[in-house]
């Protein structure tokens, strides 16, 4: 007799999301999981990124973690300073995360992340890659789902059927413009005026330099706000890696009548951004390469209608992109999988061929993670206004509040504030599913 494990999955995308989904659906135990995406291989390319318990503890589960580790910084504290003078605005000590959740706060590179989760996924028989494969549309939504696939390795287009299809193509997706558009919904983008900088010095550019080499050395990661701009910055790769990531007003981009998202920046409009921050920030900015400048659009789109259709769903990036003010776009895309699998895994043998119990199955993952996710973008999106804000009364007490550091429970800056560290890092996607399921499921009509 058939059961959940026989259900064929097709994933569109290998990024984060696309990953952690291909390996939670095989440590369940499923058979046949095809990944597709468009570039000829992975290429694990980026900047740093942080990996916050939340994700961690999924990524502990899917038995990659332990790999990811070995070159991850162990976040222990954090400094958020005013970028014109350097000076501590507040400084919040995070030393007992493991203790607190389970599982610490790391930072590391984008590659160890997706590298961890690949090799993960190469351990398992179940899970097919077909790199260099784009989808070309969604020929039909159930009772199981068609796709128009394009190889670069063939002339002709091809046609997969599947029984799931789960779509973590990106903020660009094209499996969410179709189902929009066919359900006769639409949705918009936020514009959120910010681009950004993703910045990564090597050991030997900041070794003669003290100051530099004392953030490098350390196990913190440092805030640099100003108005309507900002630097985080911290330690990856081992500690060889100093990796800044900027957040400032777009210029570049707001006339742009295209979806570009990326574009070839010059060191000296980087320097006018930031030309009013403190020593020490320049000096890390002059260390960039010129013609290495890179500067992305930061975009997000608001809450869609729907992330399901018939037997198919949105992951990741594809419903729920997020500015990276709260450092969770990697860890929602990862915990999406997760909960995918659960959900999955919860249909009973009896039902697999039949359309509506995938689809209501599919709608308890958008009702259990719709809401949270929506939370966290928003925060995100808030804590990025308060840390930009100009001078005035507003952030006279934005400012009263960093001094206090956080012994109220609460730094304006929303990533290092402990009472949303606690209602993020303690939440454990997968053991919601196993407590919720039968109820959000027999409450779908």
């Amino acid at each position: 007799m058939a059961e959940f494990r026989d259900l064929r999955i097709a994933i569109i995308g290998a990024g984060m999301g696309g990953l952690g989904t291909a390996l939670a659906f095989a440590k369940k135990g499923l058979k046949n999981i095809n990944v597709y995406e468009t570039a000829s291989n992975l290429g694990f390319v980026g900047a740093g990124i942080q990996m916050p318990p939340n994700v961690v503890r999924v990524l502990d589960r899917l038995g990659c973690w332990e790999e990811i580790e070995k070159e991850a910084t162990d976040v222990k504290e954090t400094s958020i300073r005013q970028g014109s003078t350097d000076e501590e605005l507040a400084h919040v000590f995070m030393p007992d995360m493991r203790e607190k959740y389970g599982f610490p706060h790391c930072t590391g590179h984008r590659s160890s992340l997706a590298g961890g989760l690949y090799n993960g996924c190469l351990k398992e028989p179940a899970i097919k890659f077909n790199f260099g494969t784009s989808l070309v549309k969604v020929l039909s939504w159930a009772p199981k789902p068609r796709i128009l696939l394009k190889s670069r390795a063939q002339d002709e287009p091809f046609e997969v059927e599947a029984d799931i299809l789960l779509a973590s193509d990106g903020i660009k997706s094209l499996t969410r413009t179709q189902m929009l558009s066919e359900l006769g919904l639409t949705y918009e983008e936020a514009d959120t005026g910010q681009a950004a900088y993703r910045i990564m010095l090597h050991r030997d550019q900041m070794k003669d330099d003290p100051e530099m080499l004392a953030l490098l050395d350390c196990d913190m990661a440092v805030r640099w706000i100003g108005e309507r701009r900002h630097i985080i910055a911290y330690p990856v790769s081992g500690h060889n890696i100093y990796n800044l990531s900027t957040a400032h007003p777009d210029t570049n981009f707001a006339g742009a009548t295209n979806a570009t998202y990326t574009t070839r920046g010059e060191k000296k409009a980087m320097f006018e951004v930031f030309g009013t921050f403190c020593p020490l920030v320049q000096r890390m900015l002059d260390l960039v390469p010129e013609g290495e400048v890179c500067e992305w659009k930061l975009r997000i789109h608001k809450t869609l209608p729907t992330w399901v259709h018939g037997s198919a769903a949105l992951l990741g990036d594809a419903c729920h992109a997020t500015l990276p003010h709260l450092s969770q776009g990697a860890a929602m895309a990862i915990e999406d999988g997760a909960v995918l699998a659960e959900c999955v895994s919860k249909i009973p043998a009896d039902k697999l061929d039949d359309a509506e119990t995938v689809a209501k199955t599919l709608k308890v993952f958008e009702m259990l993670r719709k809401p949270y996710t929506t939370t966290l973008v928003d925060l995100a999106s808030h804590s990025g206004r308060v840390l930009h804000l100009g001078e005035g009364k507003a952030k006279e007490e934005r400012d009263r509040l960093f001094r206090d550091n956080g012994k109220s429970g609460v730094v304006p800056d929303k990533w290092a504030s402990p009472d949303v560290q606690k209602m993020i890092y303690s939440h454990d996607c997968v053991k919601e599913v196993i407590e919720k399921f039968d109820e959000v499921f027999a409450s779908i009509a």
